[in-house]
């Protein structure tokens, strides 16, 4: 287990470094003097008693729980859990790169190819029923699995049990979220 801790951790490191190189050169070409960048928010140190704990919340249920993330970030880490679950749409994301590293059991990943009848479900998020030409690859735990922009994906666990950490490194920080409006409460008449 110690092992695995310390193969999440540098995954979580590499995957910071790569968004934080992102968002420092951004900032850095407006300057005409260069000096070294200020930290963009507070660091995030996770335990590795921290994943497990979210994994073993997640069992037995298909879920998704967010790790590190949110408005402003270049990266989301999330943590998700499935079991005997279908492939659900291939996918294609144009602006974020993920990364899995897999905690626990096997999936069926299919990588590359030609996403079918793709159809765009938000700004840059593509899904389609299935891959066309792309392969697959069973992956286990410690496996390190790095799925660039623009590729072809998709994940069956049928049959299986498996757990993973997703991070995702965006293009840009994340918006805010929508702003949510509350109904208004009716005048009453007197």
């Amino acid at each position: 287990m110690a092992l695995s801790i310390r193969n999440v951790v540098c995954v979580l490191v590499f995957a910071a470094a790569a968004a934080g190189v992102t968002s420092a050169q951004t900032r850095g070409a407006a300057t005409s003097e260069r000096h070294p960048s200020s930290p963009i928010r507070p660091f995030v140190v996770k335990s590795g008693q921290d994943v497990d704990d979210v994994v073993k919340k997640l069992h037995p249920d298909n879920k998704v729980e967010e790790f590190i993330g949110g408005e402003g970030m270049e990266l989301r880490v999330a943590i998700q859990h499935e079991s005997n679950h279908a492939a659900a749409a291939a996918e294609i994301h144009d602006a974020s790169d993920d990364v899995y590293y897999v905690l626990e059991g096997t999936a069926t990943l299919t990588l590359g190819g030609r996403l079918e009848s793709p159809k765009e479900v938000e700004p840059g998020e593509w899904r389609g029923p299935r891959i066309e030409g792309g392969q697959n690859f069973d992956v286990k735990k410690g496996d390190l699995i790095v799925v660039p922009r623009g590729t072809p994906h998709m994940r069956s666990t049928v049959g299986k049990d498996f757990a993973m950490i997703l991070i995702k490194v965006f293009d840009k920080p994340l918006p805010p979220p929508p702003a949510k409006t509350t109904p208004q409460p009716k005048s009453q008449k007197p």
